[in-house]
């Protein structure tokens, strides 16, 4: 599930929330090497949030910070810091996250940089007390995102991350899965997973297999564990940048 060291914000939090056709979602990621670079990253949890609030065309974001190994861990990887945010138009994602200068200020000091650019196709649920994305029709083919975030109830916290190692391992040894990884906001708290998969039916065929997974969201319906949740699907429209030396999707044709 995810992970996390993190600060966040939306543009609501310093101006009126801004009402735009969102149609498509950026998820930035940034490695930093060890030392003044990981400390200024962290730092900017909570410094980039007036710099995001001011960049054109942004609508909801968030900072976000990573987890050790797969990313599905409580335990913070400070080496990895993501940036979340939607826009109006494709061009406009493109044109902002390459462009803006809170993005090249992150992206000056990385020792590496890989965007995602995804359309929304089901959006349920909340984030920060509203539904940030704007789903549009589904792709018919081609590769698929899944984003989950939940706030986790503090009674539940322990329950929860005790579920945890055994569904990244499951994830971690499933073939059809491109790209993974845990995001988050609180440590603890708030997470958000992460995936990329080549096609509806693989990313379908895990999320319905019994299983650490499957075993868990029964778990949270019978608990209540969250007090907020969001579930959102994608369609993959793109990416920039390399990750671990290459392209993260290059296997499935996107490069």
């Amino acid at each position: 599930m995810s992970a996390i060291r993190c600060a966040c914000g939306d543009s609501a939090s310093f101006n009126a929330i801004k009402v735009v056709d969102i149609s498509t979602v950026s998820l930035s990621f940034f490695r930093f090497a060890p030392g003044w670079a990981r400390f200024w990253a962290f730092a900017m949890m909570g410094l980039a949030r007036p710099a995001m609030a001011r960049v054109e065309g942004i609508g909801f974001w968030k900072l976000c910070g990573s987890g050790t190994g797969e990313g599905f861990t409580p335990v913070p990887n400070t080496e990895v810091y993501a940036i979340l945010a939607s826009w109006p138009d494709l061009e406009t994602a493109r044109r902002q996250t390459s462009s803006a200068r809170i993005f090249n200020r992150y992206r000056d000091r990385a020792t590496e940089d890989w965007t995602v650019f995804l359309t929304p196709t089901s959006v349920r649920g909340e984030w920060s007390g509203v539904t940030p994305f704007e789903a549009e029709k589904p792709a018919e083919q081609g590769p698929v995102a899944a984003l989950t975030r939940a706030t986790v109830k503090p009674r539940a916290a322990l329950r929860f991350w005790r579920r945890v190692p055994d569904i990244s391992e499951v994830i971690g040894l499933d073939e059809n899965v491109v790209f993974k990884i845990g995001i988050g906001e609180v440590p603890l708290l708030h997470q958000v997973t992460f995936s990329i998969w080549p096609d509806t039916s693989a990313m379908a065929d895990f999320a319905r297999a019994d299983g650490p997974h499957a075993r868990a969201i029964k778990a949270v319906r019978a608990g209540d564990w969250f007090q907020e949740e969001l579930y959102a699907r994608f369609h993959v429209a793109g990416c920039d940048g390399t990750w671990d030396g290459k392209p993260p999707l290059q296997r499935i044709g996107l490069s």
